[in-house]
């Protein structure tokens, strides 16, 4: 079965820093990585993902057009079964507690902890096996 994880950026140099720290797991095929560079593109993939598992989605916040936390109420409505963790550059808590108002799994700051990335990514993997 194919496993999916789908980045929502706006930034496209932010595909390129995923791919670099999760090189060796993609190399391997333990998860695909799909890159959407807005929200609408995103929920567009993100409906359209059924022949395999879409375990996790990994969401800016401030994007152009529709923001992160306007389509967080979307997809997960679209998809209630995929968490969605939003990042963002501003970490006050207004914005921390309208993601998980709007049914984030959690919020995490740029610049990623990568290492803490992976942990919930293995997290996610385990329990889609």
């Amino acid at each position: 079965m194919r496993v999916y994880i789908l980045v929502v950026d706006d930034e496209p140099d932010v595909e390129a820093l995923f791919r670099q720290h999760f090189r060796r797991d993609l190399r391997d095929g333990r998860f695909l990585m799909e890159f959407a560079l807005s929200a609408p593109l995103a929920l567009q993939r993100a409906t359209e993902i059924r022949d395999a598992a879409l375990i996790l989605v990994l969401s800016d916040i401030n994007m152009p057009g529709m923001s992160g936390l306007e389509m967080l109420p979307i997809v997960r409505a679209a998809r209630p079964d995929v968490p969605v963790i939003m990042i963002t550059a501003y970490a006050d808590a207004d914005t921390k507690r309208k993601a998980l108002e709007n049914g984030a799994a959690d919020l995490l700051t740029k610049p990623i902890d990568f290492a803490l990335l992976r942990i919930e990514i293995d997290n996610r993997l385990g329990q889609a096996a």
